[in-house]
């Protein structure tokens, strides 16, 4: 539950806007998109997906680890929310499982499997550019209400426009080259989690907790991290203290599941 509405929600567009910053890291700028929307929407987890240089989707951040994988399913299968959502370019709201199995025949099951009952897509999208779609995935039947709405699509426009502006910043680069550098670090970063899972025999989502905690604490790219895990010259126990560290002496706090 957010405390303070106004609070959060400056906070959050200040953070969105800041993307004129060295060493602008979009995987981490979307997980952290991801993370706020989460926040606002109780009982959710959510999932980004982006087009990359050849106008194929990807997954680009995910709350959880079973977001990430039902978000590659529906991009493999061409079925889902955040499909129709990016394809049209509209929001998919308050999709109720229970009734979309004509819509999406092999998506439905597999969600309501994963455990959710409701579904939700925004686009990210600056006027009629649309580089990708938020997926919120929910646990409850609970509808999203007209204020939550609105204000999940302005962080997802808020973001775009952040994208655009880091694009702007790096004359000799545009921003389907920074995506492509992102969806080249992110496969780093599977590999690392893959590692560390089965290193400290800990699941996906701790194992990327740990990789995400190391960063931050050494102000590192999280690509950068997971190659060192890749390359054994970051420990598993070096991850595991430094995210320890991490929640001890500071505000940050884990994303709720």
């Amino acid at each position: 539950m957010i405390e303070d509405r106004e609070e959060w929600l400056a906070d959050t567009l200040v953070t969105l806007a800041d993307t004129l910053i060295a060493r602008f890291d979009v995987v981490e700028f979307l997980l952290m998109l991801a993370e706020r929307i989460q926040e606002l929407i109780e009982h959710s987890e959510v999932g980004l997906i982006l087009v990359d240089t050849e106008g194929r989707l990807r997954v680009m951040a995910s709350s959880t680890e079973r977001t990430r994988m039902i978000e590659l399913f529906e991009i493999q299968t061409s079925e889902g929310p955040c499909w129709d959502c990016y394809r049209g370019g509209k929001p998919v709201l308050n999709a109720d499982l229970a009734q979309t199995g004509a819509r999406w025949p092999v998506f439905t099951p597999l969600a309501v499997a994963a455990g959710f009952q409701m579904v939700h897509a925004m686009p990210m999208r600056l006027r009629d550019q649309v580089i990708g779609a938020a997926n919120i995935f929910s646990q409850t039947p609970v509808t999203i209400s007209g204020p939550d709405i609105h204000l999940v699509q302005a962080l997802a426009d808020a973001a775009t426009i952040g994208l655009l502006q880091a694009r702007a910043a790096q004359r000799a680069a545009d921003l389907a080259e920074q995506l492509q550098h992102a969806l080249n670090s992110r496969v780093a970063i599977e590999q690392a989690k893959g590692a560390v899972a089965e290193r400290a025999n800990v699941d996906m989502d701790t194992a990327f907790g740990w990789l995400r905690g190391f960063a931050r604490t050494n102000n590192l790219r999280l690509a950068d991290v997971a190659l060192g895990v890749v390359t054994r010259t970051v420990s598993v126990e070096t991850l595991m203290a430094a995210s320890a560290e991490l929640t001890r002496n500071s505000s940050y706090q884990p994303p709720r599941r």
